[in-house]
């Protein structure tokens, strides 16, 4: 399917816990299982999204660090998935120094852009293996790994934990979008939020969904992804939900969720 640049989306959310790895994975497979060339960026210092994806610590010798610190060409860390049509840029407890590392230069935020940029030209000149999409998955933080990330995506995916206060600190996350968009990327958008652990049996559920949904309109997404334990345990197992069980809610969740994202970028580029 890959013939133009690729789209890149960041997964981003300065909360923890409220399910980016589990997005990155899942709709990173969903999108390979209907033909689309799926590479995830892991860009955690936990490096969970390659954990859930199969990929041993002692496997990951190049990772992201590399690419954005040592500025190594992007495809020498590149490993294959047991997903067809999904790869990975693994990640690791080295990018914890990044901020640390890249202080003193005037370019960090530009890091990850420039080697995704680069590969990407490189592709497109037949070389190199052609992606439709590339999914950043993100830290919890706003630290310099997610400026980079920022900075180099065309636009943002928001999961929304459906839970008291969920958009407490959000406004400081929209804040840091309008940041990068005035200083670094002036393109940036925002492509969807997600809502993700809800729980129909909850109240609290459907009063956060519709809170989220009359602050952001349009951009939430019609599917929700459900509390669903088949989710939690699939990575344990070093597999997404979809390989794990792909007949459970969460997996059929995702499976919606890819369709959706592939009509809003139809409509975008109609």
């Amino acid at each position: 399917m890959a013939g133009g640049k690729p789209r890149i989306f960041a997964v981003v959310n300065q909360k923890g816990g409220v399910g980016k790895t589990t997005t990155s994975i899942n709709l990173g497979t969903a999108l390979a299982a209907v033909g689309r060339r799926v590479l995830i960026v892991d860009f955690d210092a936990q490096g969970n999204a390659s954990t859930g994806l199969g990929i041993e610590r002692q496997d990951r010798l190049k990772t992201s660090y590399d690419v954005v610190v040592d500025r190594i060409p992007l495809e020498e860390a590149v490993l294959s998935t047991i997903v067809p049509r999904l790869d990975i840029v693994p990640g690791d407890e080295n990018l914890s120094g990044v901020e640390t590392e890249l202080a003193n230069d005037a370019h960090r935020s530009y890091r990850l852009r420039d080697g995704l940029h680069d590969y990407v030209n490189r592709s497109m000149a037949g070389s190199l293996v052609k992606y439709d999409y590339i999914l950043i998955d993100c830290p919890p933080s706003l630290s310099s790994l997610t400026l980079n990330a920022m900075t180099a995506a065309d636009a943002l995916l928001v999961p929304l934990q459906c839970e008291f206060l969920a958009l407490e600190g959000l406004s400081q996350l929209l804040r840091t979008v309008e940041v990068v968009r005035a200083g670094l990327n002036p393109n940036l958008e925002i492509q969807g939020v997600v809502l993700t652990m809800y729980d129909r049996r909850n109240n609290l559920s459907d009063q956060v969904a519709d809170e989220v949904r009359a602050f952001f309109g349009n951009k939430v997404y019609n599917t929700v992804i459900p509390r669903n334990v088949r989710l939690s345990e699939a990575p344990s197992f070093g597999k997404p939900a979809l390989l794990y069980d792909y007949r459970c809610p969460g997996s059929e969740a995702y499976i919606r969720l890819a369709s959706e994202v592939l009509q809003r970028e139809k409509a975008r580029a109609a």
